[in-house]
C-alpha cells in the first residue's frame, strides 16, 4: 500500500492533480481515506521536492514546472544517459569478450548474476511496453519507460549514474504525463535498438542512440511552447559523446 506522500506525488506526476490545482489536508484526508496529519506531512515532503507550493494564509496548490527548469532537467538527463548507455556497452563488451573491466564487475558470477538478472527485466519491459502502445495504455507506458531507464542504469554498475537518474525521474515522468504521454508512444520503439547497441559493446552507437532519443524527448516538450528555430537548433545541434565514461 501506498504512503500517502507516495499516493499524493503519484496523482501529481500522473495528471490526476493538475499544475496550479488547489489542494487542501481536509480533501486529501477524504480522499485518501486517513486524517489530516499525515497529509500535513505529505504536502511538506513534497514541497520540498517542488511538486507542491504553500503559502500563508493562501494554501496549497499544485507546482507548475517553469519551462526553463524544465529544459535543464532535460538537459542534465541527456548527459546522465549517454553516460549510462555508454558505460553499459562496455561493460557488455567486457563481460562477452573476456576483458578484465573493473566496469563489467571483473568477471565475478556475482556481476554476471546481476548482468542476467537486469537483462532479464529489461527483456520483460520491452514487451511489457509493446502491448501497451498496441493497447494505448499509455499511462502504463510512462512507468515502464522510466524503469527501462533505470535498469540501463543498473547494467551501467555505476551507483552514481543510477542514484541521479532515480533523483531526476520523478520530475521527469511528470514532464512526460503532462505532455500527455505523446513522446513516451512515439518514442518506445527506440529502446530495442539501443538495448541491442548494448549488447553488442557497440559503446559508440549506444551513447549516440540514447542521446538521440533523450533529445527527441527534450526537443518534443520545447515545441509546446518555444519558437521553432530553437527547437531545430537544438534537434540539429551535436548529441555529447560522453567518450571515455565505457
Amino acid at each position: 500500500m501506498l504512503s500517502v506522500v507516495d499516493a499524493v506525488r503519484a496523482d501529481i506526476v500522473q495528471g490526476v492533480l493538475q499544475p496550479g490545482t488547489r489542494i487542501t489536508e481536509a480533501a486529501l484526508a477524504e480522499r485518501y481515506g486517513v486524517s489530516r496529519v499525515p497529509v500535513r506531512e505529505a504536502l511538506r515532503g513534497l514541497e520540498a521536492e517542488g511538486f507542491v507550493e504553500s503559502r500563508p494564509n493562501v494554501g496549497s496548490r499544485v507546482a507548475e514546472i517553469p519551462f526553463d527548469e524544465a529544459d535543464d532537467l532535460f538537459a542534465v538527463r541527456e548527459a546522465l544517459e549517454i553516460s549510462t548507455a555508454r558505460r553499459a556497452a562496455g561493460r557488455a563488451r567486457a563481460r562477452f569478450s573476456g576483458e578484465d573491466d573493473e566496469t563489467a564487475g571483473g568477471g565475478s558470477s556475482d556481476a554476471d548474476d546481476d548482468w542476467r538478472r537486469v537483462r532479464r527485466s529489461l527483456e520483460q519491459l520491452l514487451d511489457e511496453g509493446d502491448a501497451a502502445v498496441d493497447a494505448g495504455d499509455l499511462d502504463r507506458l510512462v512507468d515502464l519507460n522510466e524503469r527501462f531507464h533505470i535498469g540501463i542504469a543498473e547494467l551501467s554498475r555505476s551507483s552514481t549514474l543510477a542514484t541521479l537518474l532515480r533523483q531526476l525521474s520523478r520530475k521527469i515522468e511528470w514532464l512526460y504525463a503532462l505532455d500527455e504521454f505523446s513522446r513516451g508512444k512515439r518514442l518506445w520503439p527506440d529502446h530495442r535498438v539501443i538495448l541491442a547497441a548494448i549488447d553488442a559493446g557497440d559503446a559508440d552507437r549506444a551513447a549516440e542512440l540514447m542521446g538521440r532519443h533523450v533529445r527527441e524527448s527534450r526537443v518534443g516538450y520545447l515545441g509546446r511552447s518555444a519558437p521553432a528555430e530553437v527547437v531545430e537548433q537544438l534537434r540539429a545541434a551535436p548529441v555529447p559523446s560522453a567518450g571515455g565514461t565505457a
